[in-house]
């Protein structure tokens, strides 16, 4: 494997943080509350635009970044809800063209509602809302919200971008920021990039694919843009009986991904779930494909990667320059 100093260094653009605090939020408007899922879904995912532009965050938003809402009320001990983060799926312009107005995907979280608060469980049971995702799914057109940020300095695409290929990973709403990235590289005002751009996107069903639509569309406009799709629980295909993780299409796809993934040039992009961030280092390094991308900071290597704990990478592998991770 590569040791540190090999790294490619990757020059990032220099961007804005926190021009809005949560102290001082500030007012914007909801313009657009749509399905982002493909037909019916019970995941109840929503594409939520939003007006900044009588905000500091006007034109000054990257794709890459993150926006911060803060939901009314007060949670189960009184306090007011604290600000949460959401990616932006916008390129730099925004849906506008200038840069005032910005979308995000925002699933509905629905569970029991059982934490723990100093080590001791809450009497009661029930289900639990998500405070802020279902305030935002619930939104009208016209509704007010209050917004801060920006967020994020390094899940950005490059300051040259055209210098680079792609290859961008995501689980469920992790494919925030590709959406934007796709259409800064490919209908930006520099696009389109002659580059290419792989999308590797995993979902539970079919029908909880985000933006399926739109990306299907560009596929078919673009040579150099290829879309994947990794469903787990549906068949793969005839007379299987389980789907496919995000990991397994490197595999079924080697022989044209390979090459790209071997470019000292390829950047990757890994969004979603953390443990998917796992399960893709322990794939490339199987497949011989992982020098670039994370080197090794401790005896991680006298093991067989087919054994890489979760524990054992996150201490002992590294992300390199070339790879940009955005996990939770």
């Amino acid at each position: 494997m590569l040791t540190e100093q090999d790294c490619t260094v990757v020059e990032l653009p220099k961007v804005d943080t926190r021009l809005i605090t949560p102290k001082a939020p500030a007012i914007a408007r909801v313009v657009g509350n749509l399905p982002c899922t493909y037909g019916k879904s019970n995941s109840w995912v929503r594409n939520v635009a939003i007006d900044v532009s009588a905000t500091a965050l006007a034109g000054k938003i990257r794709i890459g970044q993150a926006f911060g809402i803060i939901p009314p009320g007060t949670d189960e001990d009184g306090k007011p809800h604290k600000v949460r983060l959401y990616s932006i799926a916008s390129p730099d312009a925004g849906e506008d063209g200038r840069g005032n107005i910005l979308c995000t995907p925002v699933k509905r979280t629905i569970a029991e509602f059982d934490p723990e608060i100093g080590g001791n469980r809450r009497a009661h049971r029930g289900m639990f809302m998500g405070a802020c995702s279902n305030y935002l799914c619930n939104l009208s057109v016209g509704d007010e919200v209050l917004v801060t940020g920006p967020a994020g300095k390094r899940f950005l695409l490059p300051a040259d971008a055209e210098r680079h290929d792609y290859v961008f990973i995501a689980t469920g709403t992790g494919i925030a920021p590709y959406r934007g990235m796709v259409l800064q590289l490919l209908k930006g005002p520099a696009g389109p990039t002659r580059r290419d751009i792989w999308l590797l996107a995993g979902a539970p069903y079919t029908s909880d694919l985000l933006y399926h639509e739109l990306f299907l569309e560009i596929e078919r406009e673009f040579d150099n843009f290829h879309y994947l799709q990794a469903v787990s629980r549906e068949p793969h295909a005839p007379g299987e009986l389980r789907g496919i993780y995000v990991d397994r299409l490197l595999v079924s796809h080697l022989e044209r991904l390979g090459p790209v993934l071997e470019r000292p040039s390829t950047l990757l992009y890994l969004c979603g779930i953390a443990g998917m961030q796992f399960s893709i280092y322990r794939r490339l390094a199987l497949l011989g494909l992982l020098d670039g991308y994370a080197v090794p900071k401790s005896d991680i290597c006298v093991t067989s990667p087919a054994d890489w704990t979760s524990t054992q990478m996150r201490r002992g592998l590294r992300a390199t320059a070339r790879c940009m991770i955005e996990v939770y």
